[in-house]
C-alpha cells in the first residue's frame, strides 16, 4: 500500500521588484478596458489563491440559529465580531425566540447591548426585528433575501450572511473589507454596495459566493487593512495591481500581519 501523500504547504509567491503601476502612480487598479474574460480569470484566480492563504476562513460571529446569525449580524454594525461574541451569550440565554424579542423590556435590552454601540439604535432594529417574525413570519427567519429585507435593521449584507451560513444559499458579503479589497484587486471601480455585488457576482461562479466573501474579509481583516496594507508578506502580491501601496519590505510587512485573535479589531 502506498504511503499517503501529504499536500505541499503553502508557499508565498514572489513579490514583484517594483511596486505595481497603478500604485506607483497613485490611479484607481481598476482597468474598464480589460476584458471581461480577463477580469474573470483574474477573480477565480485570486479565490483559489485566498483558498491556499486562508484554509481556514468561515463566519466569525458565534451563532447556532439562523435567529441568533441574525440578531448577531445587525449588532456587529460599527462594531467587531469580537465584541459583539462577547454579548450574545447573555443575549441569547435572555432572549431565546423571536417572540422573546418581541416582548423584551427595553431598558434591560439596552443594557445588555450596550458594549456594541449604538445600543439604542440596535435594541430598536432588535425588537422589530422580534415584533416582524412573530407577526409576519410565524416567529422564524425567512429564507428568501426578498423577505430578509423587509425586516428592521436587515439590508443585503446582513441579508446574505444569514442566508449564506444559516440556511446555505450562496450570497455575497460586501462589507467594508470586501470592497475595498475587490476595488483594490481592480474588479470594479463603484463604490456602492449593490453596484459591488452585482459587478463580483458576474466573476465568482455563484456556489462559491459565500466561501469567497470570508476569504476576502479575512484577508482584509488580517493582511490587506485600510491604512496600511502588509502588501511586502502578501500571497497576492506577485500580480495584485494594488501592490506598494502599503510597505513592501518583507519585514516591515510582516509586523503588520494580524493573528486571528487580534485580526477583528479594524
Amino acid at each position: 500500500m502506498s504511503e499517503p501523500v501529504t499536500p505541499p504547504a503553502y508557499t508565498r509567491p514572489a513579490a514583484p521588484r517594483r511596486p505595481a503601476r497603478a500604485a506607483r502612480l497613485g490611479v484607481p487598479p481598476f482597468d474598464p478596458e480589460e476584458s471581461p474574460l480577463a477580469r474573470t480569470r483574474r477573480a477565480r484566480r485570486t479565490n483559489r489563491e485566498l483558498a491556499l492563504i486562508h484554509p481556514d476562513a468561515h463566519c466569525e460571529l458565534d451563532f447556532t440559529t439562523p435567529l441568533e446569525l441574525l440578531v448577531a449580524t445587525v449588532l456587529s454594525a460599527q462594531t467587531t465580531d469580537k465584541t459583539v461574541n462577547k454579548v450574545t451569550p447573555t443575549l441569547f440565554a435572555r432572549y431565546p425566540d423571536a417572540a422573546a424579542y418581541a416582548g423584551a423590556d427595553r431598558a434591560e435590552l439596552e443594557e445588555i447591548l450596550k458594549p456594541t454601540g449604538f445600543f439604542r439604535a440596535k435594541a430598536n432594529s432588535v425588537l422589530g426585528l422580534g415584533q416582524a417574525l412573530v407577526e409576519r413570519f410565524d416567529g422564524e427567519v425567512p429564507a428568501r433575501l426578498e423577505d430578509l429585507v423587509t425586516l428592521p435593521g436587515v439590508g443585503r449584507k446582513t441579508a446574505n450572511v444569514v442566508l449564506g451560513n444559516a440556511f446555505g444559499v450562496p450570497g455575497l458579503t460586501v462589507d467594508t473589507h470586501f470592497g475595498r479589497l475587490v476595488r483594490r484587486f481592480g474588479w470594479t471601480g463603484e463604490e456602492d454596495p449593490v453596484k459591488v455585488e452585482t459587478e463580483i457576482a458576474e466573476l465568482i461562479p455563484k456556489k462559491e459566493w459565500t466561501i469567497f466573501s470570508h476569504r476576502v474579509i479575512f484577508h482584509g481583516r488580517r493582511v490587506c487593512h485600510a491604512k496600511k496594507p502588509a502588501c511586502g508578506a502578501c500571497g497576492l502580491a506577485s500580480w495584485c495591481p494594488s501592490y506598494g501601496i502599503g510597505p513592501v519590505d518583507p519585514q516591515v510587512a510582516e509586523k503588520l500581519v494580524k493573528t486571528p485573535a487580534a485580526s477583528d479589531t479594524e
